[in-house]
């Protein structure tokens, strides 16, 4: 049985140090839920049941990499700005998979990630490595990927976002001028969500265990963008989105 409109719930996930960290709102009450969990599928599965799941991890994998990653990391990351960097170019399915751990240690996870560079230099155009940065989100991506292809229903549920461009769509399609781990940057990022109509006490509180407080923010700038997506005021980027070799859409939505 569909819920009635006033206890439809929407989740913003962000990755973070113990696995996803979560955040559940139902702004008709404007009740709010803070959770980390291990696994994504267990946001699927959550009691809350969310109508739109908006997460901060790439959806979506080329077959060949071009100049930058997907389209849609050139699209959003033209809009931001100093905050551009934080977009990483996704390279190729086979690049993301080639090496997910778990790994023994910080020297079997640097032969690994040189090893992932490999097959990502062989399948882009123009031959391009993986930053360290973008190889350590790679086990989360592989995560999401499994859990969406287990379930094509979900391909409208779950949406992909990036806590840069939230912040950039809640401040009036402008990107921010600091970064989040300044005291400039969380003040602001802080003050976006309250008037987003987030709860002030969740917002300036700590985090749950096992994430950070920019993790917190991140979470609850993704969960804005899922209440946007419900309400048919976000779009796409692209607009319209492409799909993989899959069928998963490869669009970051804001």
């Amino acid at each position: 049985m569909r819920k009635a409109l006033g206890e439809t719930w929407f989740a913003g996930v962000d990755g973070c140090r113990a696995g996803w960290v979560v955040a559940f709102v139902r702004p008709q009450s404007g009740e709010l839920r803070l959770r980390v969990v291990p696994r994504f599928a267990e946001v699927i599965a959550a009691p809350e049941a969310p109508a739109v799941i908006a997460v901060d991890i790439p959806i979506g994998l080329p077959e060949q990499a071009g100049r930058g990653g997907r389209t849609a990391d050139n699209a959003v990351r033209s809009l931001l700005g100093a905050r551009r960097s934080s977009v990483f170019s996704i390279p190729s399915r086979r690049a993301v998979f080639a090496e997910v751990g778990p790994f023994d240690g910080q020297q079997s996870r640097w032969a690994a990630h040189q090893r992932a560079c490999a097959v990502a230099r062989e399948t882009s155009v123009p031959p391009r490595g993986i930053t360290i940065f973008a190889f350590a989100i790679f086990s989360k991506i592989c995560e999401v990927d499994e859990v969406l292809q287990s379930d094509r229903a979900l391909h409208g549920r779950v949406r992909e976002t990036h806590p840069e461009l939230a912040f950039w769509r809640l401040n009036g399609a402008r990107p921010l001028a600091s970064a989040k781990k300044t005291e400039a940057g969380l003040a602001l990022r802080r003050r976006l969500l309250i008037e987003a109509g987030l709860p002030a006490a969740a917002v300036n509180g700590a985090p749950p265990k096992g994430a950070a407080r920019d993790d917190l923010l991140d979470a609850l700038a993704c969960v804005a963008i899922a209440r946007r997506i419900h309400r048919r005021l976000a779009r796409p980027f692209p607009d319209p989105p492409e799909r993989d070799a899959c069928g998963l859409p490869m669009a970051i939505w804001a």
